[in-house]
């Protein structure tokens, strides 16, 4: 058997056919919140239009990072704006689902799932 390393986390400028967004890798947890809230603080505030959350390689999401999920949402929200989430089938995507919030989400199985989603502004 072998033991699987988890991965560094790690939140990284990700755009996608023109939206702004973040791609954020390794484990989402109490650790890491400080460094997501800080980059999707200063993501959303110098960008408009829809925002684009690349979960695809998040391995693990606690309550810490699910709330700064719907803080970002709440965020965009004020301003009109839409968020969408990568985020396929696996761990996190169960996650948001027994929670109860997946709802409320706008989820998406690949990139290429939103952008042909994206609606152009202007």
């Amino acid at each position: 058997m072998t033991e699987h390393a988890p991965t560094i986390f790690a939140v990284a400028r990700a755009d996608l056919d023109g939206a702004p967004g973040l791609a954020v890798r390794g484990e989402v947890d109490v650790a890491a919140v400080p460094a997501l809230e800080q980059a999707l603080d200063a993501a959303i505030r110098d960008s408009v239009g829809a925002f684009v959350l690349d979960l695809c390689d998040v391995e693990f999401l606690d309550s810490s990072g699910l709330r700064v999920l719907l803080h970002a949402r709440a965020l965009l929200a004020r301003g009109e704006r839409g968020l969408a989430i990568v985020c396929p089938p696996g761990n996190v995507r169960r996650l948001l689902e027994m929670v109860g919030v997946a709802d409320l989400l706008f989820l998406y199985d690949s990139r290429e799932d939103v952008a042909a989603s994206l609606v152009r502004a202007g």
